[in-house]
């Protein structure tokens, strides 16, 4: 069955950051598939996730995938520093610290300006994409109606910051780095050891005790593994993009704002949205305890685990059909 797909970017003008800094002509890459109906009233807003381009979001926007372009408008739109829309590589004196805030208030403005959408009947987001959705949600409560947050929460958790440090110091510690995030040329041997880093947190030990990476993914052993699915990819990114998105990950919280004023379960409180909570029972970053803790201050929130030892990767199952019908059932019952 056929959709419309189309791809552009929207121009925001000079873009303020909330912690200072102006992103100087802004712009935001979006992909449309399917077709927004005279009503406006079908839209899913879906924005990426660490370091995702459009092309690593697409593959779960299909009629008989995750999301269904031939029952919803689904628009996919590029975080700051993406690769695609503006970013700390590409702009010059972009600011030392775009939050995840930043990027939803940019959206609200594709959505009701490009759009010409007041009222979202969901926002669907992966890991940092799903604290987008969070934010989305607690930060415009008249405007989301769901929200669907895999492998995502409302506040960055200290474990998480431990690794998110972790990737930050080895990039800092580069010789090509020349302060705050930006760097003479490419650091590559940081770039290797970064992907390395993210290797051991990406998936879990179960997923590795298994050797999942030989009998499902193909690799013929671990170092191989290690390197193409995580250094090489990430040796294709710009360091000060990955920078900054670690960065606005680092400190992402509904709450630090003058709406809430640091108060999470305040901002939980004031979500009108139904949410789908949906952690993976083995991830790293995101644990289930996180959206446990979340779930009581929640007017019409949901908590549904994926059974997974795919650790994070088990909510953007690319490679793996079982969270694939696991997360699709869950999606299309949410959704109704």
């Amino acid at each position: 069955m056929s959709f419309e797909n189309e791809k552009g970017n929207f121009a925001l003008g000079d873009f303020a950051a909330e912690n200072g800094g102006v992103i100087r002509n802004a712009q935001l890459a979006w992909q449309r598939f399917g077709t927004l109906n005279a009503a406006r009233d079908n839209l899913i807003l879906y924005p990426s996730s660490y370091s995702a381009s459009l092309a690593d979001m697409s593959w779960l926007v299909r009629p008989d995938g995750i999301l269904d372009p031939t029952r919803w408008c689904i628009i996919a739109v590029g975080m700051f520093s993406n690769g695609e829309s503006s970013g700390a590589a590409e702009t010059p004196d972009f600011p030392a610290l775009v939050t995840i805030a930043d990027n939803v208030r940019a959206q609200r403005r594709l959505v009701t300006e490009m759009c010409g959408v007041s009222k979202l009947p969901a926002v669907y987001g992966f890991s940092m994409g799903a604290m987008q959705a969070y934010h989305w949600a607690a930060l415009f409560p008249d405007m989301v109606e769901r929200a669907i947050v895999v492998c995502g929460s409302a506040r960055t958790a200290d474990h998480n910051k431990v690794f998110l440090s972790s990737l930050l110091r080895t990039l800092e510690a580069a010789p090509e780095h020349i302060g705050n995030g930006r760097f003479s040329s490419e650091p590559l041997l940081a770039l290797k050891a970064f992907g390395h880093i993210y290797a051991g947190w990406g998936l879990s030990q179960d997923f590795y005790r298994a050797e999942l990476y030989k009998t499902v993914l193909g690799a013929p052993d671990l170092e191989t593994f290690i390197r193409t699915n995580w250094a090489d990819r990430f040796c294709l990114r710009r360091a000060a993009n990955l920078y900054a998105q670690a960065l606005a990950w680092y400190h992402g919280d509904m709450s630090a704002n003058s709406l809430y004023e640091g108060d999470v379960a305040r901002a939980l409180r004031s979500i009108r949205a139904k949410i789908l909570l949906m952690p993976s029972e083995t991830d790293l970053y995101f644990r289930v305890a996180d959206n446990a803790a979340e779930l009581p201050h929640l007017k019409d929130g949901t908590l549904r685990p994926i059974p997974s030892i795919w650790g994070h990767r088990a909510g953007n199952p690319s490679s793996n059909q079982a969270d694939v019908t696991f997360l699709k059932a869950s999606v299309a019952t949410f959704l109704g």
